[in-house]
């Protein structure tokens, strides 16, 4: 199975934020030991830098947990072509329909978010977590 996981998922990881911190440490835990191939995109990338960046005030930390998330997950490029087809999509919030439409081209079984309430109109499966932890097992 192969996932697009969502930056608030990563930032749940990374940061260790709770209550979500234990889904997303299971999701990586599950990704590093190959149950899955987890993605997140390139765009992502820097949303997660820039919000480590504004946490630690490093730019080498920042980096470096890039860095080490990349030893886990891929990462996917979104293209021209996933952002026009974003702007005739259903969806109201244009970042997420752009990261259905990357999904999509790049033949992803689903997308993992916390946000799925945005997600109501995506033409491919979305779980929170927990559920697609539910999912693996």
């Amino acid at each position: 199975m192969k996932a697009l996981i969502d930056t608030c998922v990563v930032m749940d990881f990374l940061q260790k934020r709770e209550p979500f911190a234990a889904d997303a440490l299971q999701i990586f835990r599950s990704a590093a030991s190959e149950l899955f191939f987890g993605y997140i995109t390139a765009k992502s990338s820097t949303d997660i830098y820039y919000l480590t960046h504004r946490l630690t005030h490093s730019n080498e930390e920042a980096r470096h947990k890039i860095n080490a998330l990349l030893t886990i997950v891929g990462m996917l490029d979104s293209t021209a072509t996933d952002v026009f087809s974003a702007l005739s999509s259903p969806m109201t919030d244009f970042e997420d329909a752009v990261m259905v439409e990357t999904a999509l081209r790049s033949k992803m079984d689903c997308i993992v978010t916390r946000n799925i309430k945005d997600y109501e109109k995506a033409n491919i499966p979305v779980y929170e977590p927990a559920d697609f932890l539910a999912l693996l097992m």
